[in-house]
């Protein structure tokens, strides 16, 4: 433990041309007594660490001193292309390599470039939770993430309902959602198989996120017939995870973006299971995809007909129910009017006659 401090004191004097015994002790997590210590056992072993007393004092390390200590563990390089996503790598464990990995290449720049990391983080910062809405760390997730970095099989129980399922499962991925974490997972065994055959007749969302989107039998559009058997898991749903020491072989013809957007494509598809007739203006059918759904919106639009002598324009729009279809459509005014079903036209004559009422006629 002590080692790697050190190592580190050294790393971060290099970066910097001067730095006080507060703002190690704050870096390093020690009191400044500690730091001196630390100071004086690197100058006996050699180290040229120099203390300058006073007001403008610190640490420096003299006569051009550099560490050949920067190169990267496997586990600091692999966090440092995460390291964009700090709220991420804190959540996965990741943090203290990736701070590691950021301290050595900082070492290693130029002078001139040592500040590069300070400057990129106050330029962009990723917040990826929803609004209004408050993050919360899945347990299991530390564990899950080290089994994905290792290729190593779990054995987990999920979650479905008031029911706990027991699942073999090959940890393929982490996909980070709205602030949902996801695992992207080829199940394994007689339980799997049974598993991802029950997966591919429901489709469910919780809390705004992707659900068991599918067993990956190749349904709908995109790579799906290359994905058979994975599935996707909300690891806020596992109740347990047990990752044992059998590494399985990893498909390299995996490929985590394409798998994850066939999925969440195919996810947003299965929910519109219902259709209405609407006429649109030239206004309504330009601000129709930011009123519905987007695979809902380019369904209606790719079979949109030649406008009318009015300039309306008649399609068939998927929705995922009548209801959700009223909420969606009266954003869009008079710019749309419902033909089918009736039910839900009458719904809409009834928006118009409050309204009318409220507003009164001119």
């Amino acid at each position: 433990m002590r080692a790697a401090r050190l190592i580190k004191m050294v790393l971060l004097l290099q970066s910097r041309p001067t730095m006080t015994a507060a703002e190690l002790a704050r870096e390093l997590e020690v009191s400044e007594r500690t730091v001196t210590r630390d100071a004086q056992a690197l100058s006996e072993a050699g180290v040229p660490v120099y203390a300058e007393r006073g007001r403008a004092g610190g640490y420096r390390l003299i006569g051009g001193y550099r560490t050949r200590l920067t190169g990267l563990a496997r586990g600091e390089a692999e966090a440092l292309f995460l390291s964009g996503v700090p709220g991420a790598l804190r959540e996965m464990g990741l943090e203290d390599a990736a701070s590691a990995a950021r301290l050595k290449v900082s070492a290693a720049l130029l002078p001139s470039l040592r500040d590069a990391s300070r400057t990129a983080a106050q330029r962009f910062h990723l917040d990826a939770p929803n609004w209004f809405r408050e993050p919360r760390t899945p347990e299991s997730l530390p564990a899950v993430a080290d089994a994905v970095w290792d290729d190593r099989r779990i054995t987990a129980r999920y979650r479905r309902g008031r029911d706990e399922v027991t699942r073999e499962l090959e940890p393929y991925g982490l996909v980070l959602k709205a602030g949902v974490w996801y695992l992207c997972a080829r199940a394994t065994g007689a339980a799997g198989a049974a598993g991802a055959a029950g997966a591919a007749r429901t489709t469910g969302i919780a809390d705004g996120g992707l659900e068991d989107p599918g067993s990956g039998s190749g349904s709908g559009s995109g790579s799906g017939a290359s994905y058979r058997g994975y599935r996707v898991y909300r690891i806020d749903r596992f109740a347990a995870v047990a990752a044992g020491e059998e590494r399985f072989a990893r498909d390299d013809g995996f490929d985590l973006p394409a798998f994850w957007a066939d999925r969440a494509e195919e996810f947003a598809r299965s929910l519109l299971r219902s259709e209405v007739v609407v006429r649109l203006t030239a206004r309504g059918l330009r601000t129709l995809p930011h009123a519905v759904d987007a695979p809902a919106a380019r369904a209606a639009l790719e079979h949109a007909p030649a406008p009318d002598p009015d300039g309306w324009v008649t399609v068939t729009l998927p929705v995922e129910s009548e209801e959700v279809a009223h909420g969606q459509l009266r954003g869009l005014g008079p710019e749309v009017e419902v033909l089918a079903p009736g039910t839900l036209r009458e719904r809409f004559a009834r928006d118009a006659r409050r309204l009318a009422e409220l507003y009164g006629t001119p």
